[in-house]
């Protein structure tokens, strides 16, 4: 596919993904949601790539659904827009579950859906500058395919709040309130994520892998089912080729073998 609405750099073992619609503030449409959605299955096939980080063009970082596509979506039926909404839910939890981290590089302004692209990331580094806001409730509508992810990211009492209100928020606000991880003056934000790359490219691939799936799933998880699940997961990392190479180069006071000198 040819990528006309992002950007996609392989740079070594990082993919950089851009969303390309800078004059429009990377407002996301059908296209996007698309090309995204093909983007991120190419990437999950490059075995190089150990890291994936989300970002916008401009002075934007995704200023929710774009005007054009929404004068279109309301003269839709139930059916249409059923598909649309469906497609761009799949999208969230293609890139939620996906199996290298997701670095949010929030360069600025995320706002309705825009926030969702914030929140299905690992973990997301805002600019001081960056603006937020669960904008839905302002014109009828309501925060439903990035509900799931900002609910488990901030938790319930905060999500009502900001759910019901719509409050254009700060990057000091939002990081109080969980939807980032850290903010950072805006001329440092590129040297603040590339920084956290290079603690993400220390660690263990798989190891971080696991990590991911055993805080998206020990939660909803019972005791009985978390504590098979735990051990074994704890088991098998330790019998494999990438755990016995890690241990033995912390006993051994090396650097294990997927560490790469700069």
């Amino acid at each position: 596919m040819e990528y006309t609405v992002l950007k996609y750099e392989k740079d070594g073992m990082v993919g950089r993904v851009t969303f390309n619609r800078p004059e429009i503030h990377n407002a996301f449409n059908s296209a996007v949601i698309t090309e995204m959605s093909h983007l991120f299955t190419e990437i999950g096939k490059d075995d190089d790539i150990r890291v994936v980080v989300l970002t916008g063009a401009g002075k934007s970082f995704c200023a929710g659904a774009d005007l054009n596509w929404m004068r279109g979506v309301i003269k839709q039926s139930y059916d249409e827009n059923l598909a649309e909404s469906n497609a761009l839910a799949d999208l969230f939890y293609q890139i939620y579950t996906f199996k290298r981290p997701v670095v949010g590089m929030i360069n600025g302004a995320a706002i309705g859906g825009g926030t969702g692209f914030v929140a299905v990331c690992d973990i997301a580094i805002a600019a001081e500058s960056a603006k937020f806001s669960f904008s839905e409730v302002k014109i009828g509508v309501v925060p439903a395919c990035i509900g799931p992810y900002v609910i488990r990211k901030m938790g319930e009492g905060k999500a009502r709040e900001l759910f019901i209100t719509g409050e254009r928020m700060k990057a000091k606000r939002a990081l109080k309130v969980g939807l980032v991880n850290k903010v950072v003056d805006d001329d440092k934000l590129q040297a603040e994520v590339d920084d956290l790359i290079q603690s993400i490219l220390s660690s263990g691939p798989e190891a971080v892998a696991m990590a991911k799936k055993l805080v998206s799933e020990v939660p909803s998880m019972t005791p009985d089912q978390f504590k098979p699940f735990t051990a074994e997961m704890i088991a098998k990392l330790r019998v494999s080729d990438e755990g016995q190479d890690g241990m033995d180069a912390f006993l051994n006071k090396r650097k294990p073998g997927w560490v790469t000198e700069k």
